[in-house]
């Protein structure tokens, strides 16, 4: 019954001509009725539930757990909380609807809501896009110029950041909500409330550039440049270090050579979070972009589905990407379910906070090499965070 109802909505649809075709061929026989099947319909509406569940437990969480943590409030916290808040009202106020409009075959929320929901829907997607990118811009800065770091990431600026998130996302979509460039509403063959033609008109190639293709250029440019910093960086260190110690019994001292493995490890840690974090992203994301743009050439409703259900995914698992795969993060999630009886590594976080200090985050990313802004341009040195320890606290004894 549900195909049946389907097919008469697409000929409906395709004989009133409310999607614009190319070509010489007219819209009752360009447009062919596509049924999704119901099983397709039936997997989305499972994958709704479960990412509403999982995204709503998960985001909130993250978010008391981060807030409540004091040794992580800096810059790099509050883009991962902003990144949190965007995904848990994806899970909240769009995703239900969405499990509606599956187990219905049919928008059946009203016209008001089928305007509101797109707006949302886009919205708080550029909002997660453009906080991750914000991360990424963060990190960059932190290892490639460190010593502007503390310039750059005050908290006013921090928050006025995070306010041109927010604020950029919704406003690039407010001329279709207002029906200036392109509507949202009501597309009958995929039951959606999306964004729709006007005039022969329609944003949805721009927002895909605006919105999409310059956020990732970003990202692999600022990834790049942090990749080329920690290598040169690295054999900077090695081509530097001093031989190994001899002890009085004339042995060499193991330490430098341990120092040179640890940082390599964190380099490959590194390494495996930051193609995590794109990849993820572009798995994601680019399905949808791709089928949202090419949305009259593609006609496979599976490849629609499965495109979305990537796209609802990214609401979960960025707080594992962002969080759980992250020493500190993983004890403020502890901490939040445990309170505060249980205490966890408190030496080494006390000795992490005072060599890391107040305003700057110690995740894996900046863990690697920390850069003297001082640094000598003539023979290339650069300095350890441990080194500049040690020199410290000889200077207090």
């Amino acid at each position: 019954m549900d195909e049946v109802r389907y097919l008469l909505a697409a000929n409906q649809s395709a004989e009133s001509g409310s999607i614009l075709l190319s070509g010489n061929s007219t819209p009752s026989s360009s447009l062919l009725a596509t049924q999704y099947p119901r099983a397709t319909t039936l997997f989305a509406t499972i994958c709704c539930i479960f990412f509403i569940i999982f995204g709503v437990f998960g985001n909130l969480v993250t978010i008391l757990a981060l807030s409540k943590c004091v040794k992580l409030r800096n810059a790099t916290t509050a883009f991962v909380i902003s990144l949190c808040t965007a995904d848990l009202l994806f899970c909240t106020i769009n995703l239900p609807p969405t499990a509606s409009r599956y187990i219905h075959h049919n928008w059946v929320l009203g016209d008001t809501l089928c305007r509101l929901f797109p707006f949302f829907f886009y919205g708080n997607v550029a909002a997660s896009l453009l906080s991750m990118t914000a991360i990424t811009i963060n990190r960059y800065v932190l290892i490639n110029h460190y010593k502007y770091y503390d310039k750059i990431y005050q908290r006013k600026y921090i928050a006025l950041m995070i306010a041109f998130c927010w604020i950029f996302s919704f406003s690039l979509l407010t001329p279709t909500l207002a029906g200036a460039w392109g509507e949202f509403g009501y597309h009958r063959p995929s039951f959606s409330c999306t964004i729709l033609r006007k005039d022969g008109k329609s944003p949805k190639k721009f927002l895909f550039v605006l919105g999409f293709l310059l956020p990732c250029l970003i990202i692999v440019i600022s990834y790049s440049c942090i990749f080329y910093r920690v290598h040169k960086s690295r054999k900077n260190v090695e081509a530097h270090s001093p031989t190994p110690a001899k002890t009085p019994g004339g042995v060499s001292s193991p330490a430098p050579l341990m120092r040179q493995v640890s940082q390599r490890q964190d380099e490959i840690r590194l390494t495996r979070m930051m193609l995590i974090i794109f990849c993820s992203f572009l798995l994601c994301f680019l399905p949808l972009m791709i089928v949202n743009v090419l949305e009259e050439k593609i006609r496979m409703p599976t490849v629609h589905v499965m495109a979305s259900v990537l796209a609802w995914m990214s609401s979960c698992i960025n707080p594992i990407i962002y969080a759980a795969m992250n020493r500190q993060y993983r004890q403020a999630y502890v901490r939040l379910f445990c309170g505060a009886k249980r205490r966890i590594g408190t030496n080494n976080s006390s000795s992490s906070t005072a060599r890391s200090g107040s305003s700057h985050s110690k995740t894996l990313m900046s863990e690697v090499f920390v850069f003297n802004p001082t640094m000598n341009g003539s023979n290339g040195h650069c300095t350890s965070n441990n080194e500049k320890n040690k020199k410290n606290e000889e200077n207090k004894i």
